[in-house]
């Protein structure tokens, strides 16, 4: 097939969380099995890649706010993918790919509108013509839209069909009503059916309800989101869009996440020589962070954007208590309460914890690495990828029972499903605190090597994934 994929961020160019790491892998991942495959990015300030900048670029004259805008295009091949880059410097060559200094960039709504129109005007320019156009979360919503409006008699994109993802609805890109005709819309487009959403013209509904096909990012997401308190206001369409809903889980690169060629490590390792391998870069670990060195200790390991989402507050209290057992080493950024909540519990018990009050991924590594259990509390969860991550490192997961950690964390065995790690309630501190005691207390047992065992032995390449997502590919260009 001939795939298009729409994205505001794509791992290894730019990238602020999980959408990246999706939108990169399975892009390369499609392209290694055969299929001719493109994305098309921003090129944002921090995208540093010297071909981009070898030749001059492909001008592009973009229909733009009532008039035209010439945009350049850019382009570079990496393995199996070609990568476009939009290169407008006035909206994208500026510090932070969404925002700086923790606010947004009040133009959002029209750096993304033309990043839409330039997208689906590339496509015509360098003459691939898809047969879906595969867009990611509210930055790409307009792309769908416009394919069923403004293209919708275009004969390049006869035929083509499209696919959203959303990889969390809490994200949605609600603008201003003035935004529609700048953005390449009409006032017909402003009904309850199409863009208008409580006033604002909405760029993830773009996605919702004009895409051929839907997807999130795991099967349970995908029916939390069709109720009131995951669907942000979108559940009655998404409850109608049922039939076009699909919730296929996200995969890892898992070339680049394996302990046993991770150059991050201090001693590398793979299933056969887990525990002595963890052992080695546990202790390293301790040293590195000022703890005490003591293999009696379980080790807890955190690596998460400090987002209320992610229940870390939940988290402090809980381990805080159960310190005469556990050691504690967080990263993230984010929150600043939460970063001082941190910080706090770090001056409160120096030797027993660490915090990492930057984005480090060779530290992130090693945390997964030397982790007993790896926490992740949220309050809701789309997919996740650290818990992957971490049961691939032989961190077991103590995880809360939402989202993809429903559909990848397993504290019961069942046929051909092993025993993996422990779930509590979401948004529960008592069940969090119950749910560690268990992993603290399993960890004194012979039943511990088992599930870590079974949590490296999990299968989170993007094979499966892929294969589903082809599967949704045919049905949208079907339609």
């Amino acid at each position: 097939m001939k795939i298009l994929f729409a994205a505001s961020e794509a791992v290894p160019y730019c990238k602020t969380g999980g959408l990246a790491d999706v939108a990169g892998t399975l892009a390369q991942k499609l392209g290694a099995l055969g299929h001719d495959v493109c994305l098309f990015l921003p090129k944002y300030r921090d995208v540093r890649a010297e071909p981009l900048d070898a030749g001059p670029a492909r001008a592009l004259h973009v229909p733009f706010d009532g008039g035209t805008v010439e945009v350049g295009l850019r382009f570079l091949h990496r393995r199996a993918v070609t990568t476009y880059f939009i290169d407008y410097p006035l909206f994208f060559d500026r510090e932070g790919l969404y925002g700086a200094s923790g606010r947004d960039h009040e133009d959002n709504d029209r750096r993304f509108a033309l990043y839409a129109l330039a997208t689906l005007e590339g496509a015509k320019s360098v003459g691939f013509k898809p047969d879906v156009v595969h867009a990611h979360d509210w930055q790409a919503g307009p792309v769908c839209a416009h394919l069923k409006r403004r293209y919708a008699h275009d004969p390049h994109f006869a035929g083509t069909g499209s696919v959203f993802t959303v990889h969390n609805m809490a994200y949605q890109g609600n603008f201003p009503r003035a935004v529609l005709e700048s953005a390449g819309f009409s006032a017909e487009d402003w009904t309850a059916d199409g863009l208008e959403y409580y006033g604002q013209v909405s760029y993830l509904k773009a996605g919702l309800a004009y895409a051929d096909q839907v997807t999130t990012v795991s099967p349970t997401y995908a029916q939390e989101i069709q109720g009131p308190e995951r669907g942000f206001g979108f559940e009655g369409l998404l409850r109608r869009r049922g039939e076009s809903l699909t919730g296929i889980l996200n995969g890892l690169d898992v070339e680049s996440w394996n302990p046993a060629r991770d150059s991050s490590l201090p001693r590398r390792y793979g299933a056969a020589d887990a525990a002595a391998g963890k052992a080695a870069c546990k202790e390293a670990l301790q040293r590195e962070c000022g703890l005490e060195t003591r293999s009696d200790r379980a080790l807890i390991g955190v690596v998460s954007r400090l987002d209320y989402q992610k229940g870390l507050d939940l988290a402090i209290p809980a381990v805080e208590s159960r310190l005469d057992r556990a050691q504690f080493v967080a990263l993230g950024t984010g929150d600043p309460a939460l970063t001082e909540q941190l910080a706090a519990l770090e001056r409160r018990h120096p030797g027993k914890v660490h915090f990492h009050r930057r984005f480090d991924e060779p530290f992130a590594r090693r945390v997964y690495a030397a982790g007993d259990a790896f926490l992740m509390p949220s309050r809701f969860e789309p997919c996740g990828l650290g818990q992957m991550i971490a049961m691939r490192y032989g961190a077991v997961p103590v995880a809360a029972r939402t989202g993809g950690l429903v559909d990848t964390v397993f504290e019961e065995s069942a046929p051909g499903r092993p025993a993996n790690g422990f779930l509590c309630a979401p948004n529960d501190a008592a069940d969090l605190g119950r749910a560690l005691d268990r992993a603290l207390d399993a960890r004194r047992r012979p039943e511990w090597s088992a599930r870590v065992a079974a949590a490296m032995a999990g299968d989170f390449s993007w094979d499966r994934s892929a294969a589903a997502y082809l599967d949704v590919y045919r049905r949208a260009a079907a339609r």
